[in-house]
């Protein structure tokens, strides 16, 4: 089952209590540049001093809470979380249309 979180509160609280981080990619689109986002996990302190990860991963780079959900409201989507509590995958989400 899951279930579709639209408020920046809700998915910011799913996404810490997995350890979740926030991403963005500029990425060339025709003639401009369309914003890709991304969520990391299981990297602890990534934006602080003692840094114990990479800010960029794989073209993505680490930015505020924020900036993504500036990108997040600008494409129109939400992000669809399992709710099973049973196990798997407690970090699996996607991007839906927001509706």
């Amino acid at each position: 089952m899951a279930k579709i979180l639209t408020s920046r509160e809700d998915i910011r609280a799913w996404a810490a209590a997995r350890g979740g981080n926030p991403m963005l990619m500029d990425t060339p689109d025709g003639t401009g540049s369309r914003t890709l986002l991304n969520l990391t996990f299981g990297q602890h302190a990534l934006n602080s001093d003692g840094n114990e990860g990479p800010d960029r991963l794989n073209g993505y780079q680490l930015v505020s809470w924020d900036d993504w959900f500036d990108a997040l409201d600008h494409s129109g989507l939400s992000v669809r979380v399992s709710d099973d509590p049973s196990g798997g995958n407690e970090a699996e989400f996607e991007f839906v249309d927001r509706e």
